[in-house]
């Protein structure tokens, strides 16, 4: 296996060390005092330099296979699966936080499902649809707005507007957030329909 692909498996790999720095620990009622203050005072910093790891990956992964001609079916596979596993984690975390709306992310789930399932088409008939720029776009666009998201507890004590935990009240810092997350719905949708169009000969017959 080439750097390239262990670079997205290692981006797989830290999806789960993310959310154990996001989300409390409850397992059947049982709670860890003292590593669940640590998590709500401290562990979305910390989540959000282990995403910020994972999100360089993302870049370094395909620059090293363009530059030493490193590409190969199974890369454009793992690259687009890690960036979705990566991402939708995330905002699967926020939603059990009570920062995401359910609806909102519910659209960019809808929108994966649609792209793999024609990708999976075009595998059948032997071809492979490798991420297209629009939709590396529409990532980073998701990778800023969810490293916002992380820092808006700290941004929020910066700026002296209080922090109490999940759900946080809204504030011209929530708001920015509310912009970079919508921005990101727009350009998800946006790159589903391009790929849907440009794909639409894999759904004939």
């Amino acid at each position: 296996m080439n750097l390239p692909n262990k670079l997205s498996i290692l981006r797989i790999v830290l999806v789960p060390v993310t959310l154990l720095f996001m989300l409390p620990i409850n397992i059947f009622g049982w709670q860890p005092e003292g590593w669940n203050n640590f998590i709500n005072t401290n562990g979305m910093l910390v989540a959000a330099g282990v995403f910020i790891l994972a999100s360089l990956t993302d870049a370094a992964d395909g620059k090293i296979a363009r530059k030493y001609n490193l590409i190969t079916d199974l890369g454009k596979f793992l690259d687009s699966l890690a960036d979705k596993i990566l991402c939708i984690s995330i905002m699967l975390a926020f939603i059990n936080l009570g920062r995401l709306s359910a609806w909102a992310v519910m659209v960019i789930i809808l929108r994966e499902f649609a792209v793999s399932g024609l990708r999976m088409i075009a595998a059948a008939k032997g071809e492979v649809i490798a991420a297209k720029m629009i939709g590396k776009i529409k990532t980073v666009t998701q990778m800023i707005a969810l490293i916002y998201l992380m820092f808006e507890p700290l941004l929020m004590k910066i700026f002296g507007l209080g922090f109490e935990g999940y759900p946080i009240r809204i504030c011209p810092v929530t708001i920015i957030g509310d912009v970079l997350f919508g921005i990101c719905v727009i350009m998800t949708i946006v790159s589903g329909v391009d790929y849907l169009l440009k794909g639409k000969q894999y759904l004939k017959g």
